[in-house]
């Protein structure tokens, strides 16, 4: 028999040989219907699984990241399936689960239709209903390329695991057979609501040199009402768009001259700079001292840095002087030169140094998508050099400072803990060391964390702070990661108490992560109505005739010298039109005058918020709309 550790610590045994989802039968009728996947050791897995040895298993629902993944990745097998009985000399090529659900790429001419997908949901259906079983197979390599000997896409992924000598995987549902690792669910049954959202185009590999096949994205839950909630959250999602509210609202502009380069307009600007005001406040508070370091730095630094053998693909060179250069994609190796600019003591540790560096990084145009992911952006980023002593407290002094920030914002966030990638610097027991001082200080702050295994950095395990937003989705933006390497890599020294010269540890941390995908977030958190400190303007005057332009023009002095951005709508149109063009560009508050305003000193004021409205004096609106703006209010 062999022993089985069950959630909350319960063993039962169960005998050799045991597939996962007899253990959830075992376990109930209930859970066995609702299972999709399974975790054995922590390691995702299928429910076919078999178990030989004592370990401990977690049975995932559709509710478990893990169980919605084999869930959604099933709905693509099956979105294939129905495109194949339709399109019978259709190629197929991946179709992965991705955060919200799942796509299928096919070769196919012409692309797919508003129709076609409409025919595809339907066939989808009906292979929901058939409940075919679905069964995982391993093949030779040889076996394989017989089986997908029409499909080209197939045999140029079978001949990696043919080269490296592998089985290969298979799952099989009906008459469909595809190439995949899993895992699925046990049968084609559980989909009960499916959606086919869009039908776009992508590149093979995401390589525009290679050829662009039809992608279709859909979605599929246990029930409908959960899928109609999904599709709810959509629509809205589309509604704070911030590519269309950025067009909208003069945030921000992507030209054709600069792909992937964005341009900020003035009420960006006004946005960014506010931002980074803020950023400075705190940063100055906080005793970090703010450098700059050139964009561009000879190649020979990200070779010793480790960039160029880890990262030159997404780097942009250039030469001078017959001296190849290369755009920094981080700030690090020039805040490293910083530090050996001068010799430190121990005294002067920790030493925190910020910088709010303009950053260069090669994207895929296929993966550019307005702010949230570019190839220029300002990285908020901070190297806090100290003793080994001092590394708890650093990290716990970040991660107050983080939720400071995003508290600011009302924002919740999730913390995630990366863990030594296989492709790393550095010795394993330096490794663990780092990690575990990580641990021990959120444990200390009580906060709760997940463990994302391999994923650090390839210098060290880091934290990955991810927002979640005003309608649920999370966002990945603060990060910390504990480093040993690159401080030894550029033999940085302090001089200890005992007069000798020791290697500082390092941390290297962003807040805001991106400044320019933070904007992003915000205007999709906010739908682009901002908080009144950040709003490009802040305040519209609207007089209600010519009559009344003069008093205007006094009121908006006196706001503009207490610091209020504020503008005069003097057009010849009509006032309720002019209240309509405000509220339409988010401004938080219209101040409206006419005849009697005029002669009271008075302003009408409509807010955004309709409780902040009525008449009030010229100087008690700009009394509480500077309290508002100073303690940065939501």
């Amino acid at each position: 028999m062999i022993n089985i550790t069950l959630k909350d610590g319960i063993v039962k045994q169960y005998e050799p040989g045991i597939q996962v989802a007899e253990i959830a039968r075992s376990l109930g009728a209930g859970l066995y219907k609702a299972a999709c996947a399974a975790r054995v050791d922590g390691v995702a897995c299928d429910l076919r699984t078999e178990l030989l040895r004592d370990c401990a298993v977690e049975i995932c629902t559709f509710d478990d990241p893990d169980g919605r993944h084999a869930f959604w990745h099933t709905g693509s097998h099956i979105l294939a399936q129905a495109v194949l009985r339709l399109h019978p000399a259709a190629k197929f090529a991946i179709g992965p689960a991705v955060a919200d659900g799942f796509y299928y790429d096919f070769d196919i001419s012409p692309a797919f239709t508003p129709e076609d997908l409409t025919a595809i949901e339907d066939e989808m259906r009906k292979i929901v209903k058939e409940a075919l079983p679905i069964e995982r197979i391993l093949v030779s390599p040889a076996d394989a390329m017989a089986l997908f000997k029409d499909q080209p896409y197939k045999l140029e992924l079978i001949q990696k695991h043919a080269d490296a000598g592998e089985e290969i995987s298979l799952y099989r549902q009906g008459e469909f057979t595809d190439l995949c690792a899993g895992p699925h669910l046990l049968t084609t049954a559980p989909l009960k609501a499916i959606k086919l959202t869009n039908a776009t185009g992508a590149y093979w590999h995401g390589d525009s040199r290679l050829p662009m096949l039809s992608r279709i994205y859909g979605t599929a839950y246990p029930k409908a009402s959960e899928l109609e909630a999904h599709l709810a959250l959509l629509e809205e999602a589309k509604k704070r768009d911030h590519r269309k509210l950025g067009r909208e609202l003069g945030i921000f502009a992507m030209m054709d001259e600069g792909p992937g380069f964005p341009f900020f307009l003035p009420n960006g600007m006004a946005i960014k700079n506010n931002l980074l005001d803020y950023w400075r406040e705190l940063h100055h508070r906080d005793g970090y001292k703010e450098i700059s370091t050139p964009i561009m730095l000879n190649q020979s630094l990200w070779q010793r840095s480790g960039h160029w053998g880890h990262y030159k693909n997404n780097m942009y060179t250039t030469e001078i002087d017959d001296t190849a250069f290369a755009i920094k994609p981080m700030n690090c190796p020039g805040a490293m030169l910083v530090y050996k600019n001068s010799l430190h003591s121990y005294r002067e540790l920790p030493l925190r140094m910020a910088e709010l560096g303009l950053v260069h990084r090669h994207e895929l145009s296929g993966a550019l998508h307005g702010l949230m992911r570019v190839r220029s952006f300002t990285q908020d980023d901070a190297h806090i050099y100290m003793m080994e002593s001092q590394i708890k407290e650093e990290i716990k002094g970040v991660i107050r400072l983080t939720d400071e920030i995003y508290s600011m914002f009302g924002f919740d966030y999730k913390i995630e803990l990366s863990t030594m990638p296989e492709d790393h610097m550095g010795d394993e027991a330096t490794w663990e060391t780092a990690t575990a001082d990580l641990r021990a200080a959120m444990e200390e702050l009580g906060r709760d964390y997940t463990v994302n295994e391999g994923d650090g950095a390839f210098y060290g395990p880091k934290l990955d702070f991810h927002l979640v937003d005003a309608i649920g989705r999370t966002w990945q933006c603060a990060t910390i990661q504990l480093d040993f390497q690159m401080p030894e890599r550029f033999e940085l020294e302090y001089v200890g108490e005992d007069g000798e010269r020791h290697r500082p540890v390092m941390i290297h941390r962003a807040l805001l992560g991106s400044i320019e995908r933070f904007i992003g977030i915000l205007i999709e958190h906010f739908a682009g109505a901002f908080p009144t400190w950040l709003a490009p303007t802040q305040v519209m005057l609207v007089p209600i005739s010519e009559a009344h332009h003069a008093y205007a023009h006094e009121v908006l002095a006196k706001l503009e010298a207490a610091g209020i951005r504020a503008e005069a709508d003097l057009r010849n149109e009509k006032m309720n039109y002019k209240i309509r063009e405000a509220q339409l560009k988010k401004i938080p508050y219209m101040l409206v005058m006419g005849d009697k305003e005029m002669a009271d000193g008075t302003v009408a004021v409509r807010a955004r918020k309709e409780e902040r409205g009525g008449t009030k004096s010229v100087a008690d609106f700009i009394a509480a709309t500077t309290e508002e703006i100073v303690n940065r209010s939501l």
